[in-house]
């Protein structure tokens, strides 16, 4: 599936991944691939993407915390997650 994490400054990330995990308002959920669609509400914690191949524009690699190289995790403060036809838009503040 494809994820794209937009910060009000910049698109942080964009790629395939395997698996996201977000924490949302009624507790932390993951999705994967071909998952049903889903719109909600993110509260503070970290957004967790794992994948085959992750790769993160230098510029804003400060901003994510490796776990190992296939997971990667970005603290978010809140925001908004939304999963359509095999792509997870996340708008993180």
């Amino acid at each position: 599936m494809i994820l794209e994490i937009v910060s009000p400054e910049a698109t942080l990330f964009k790629g395939e991944v395997t698996s996201v995990i977000v924490p949302g308002i009624n507790g932390e959920f993951q999705m994967l691939n071909n998952h049903a669609a889903i719109v909600s509400l993110l509260t503070k914690g970290n957004v967790k993407i794992t994948a085959q191949n992750i790769k993160i524009d230098k510029d804003f690699l400060p901003q994510f915390t490796k776990v190992n190289e296939q997971t990667y995790w970005l603290p978010v403060n809140s925001g908004t997650i939304e999963m359509n036809e095999n792509k997870v838009i996340i708008l993180a503040d």
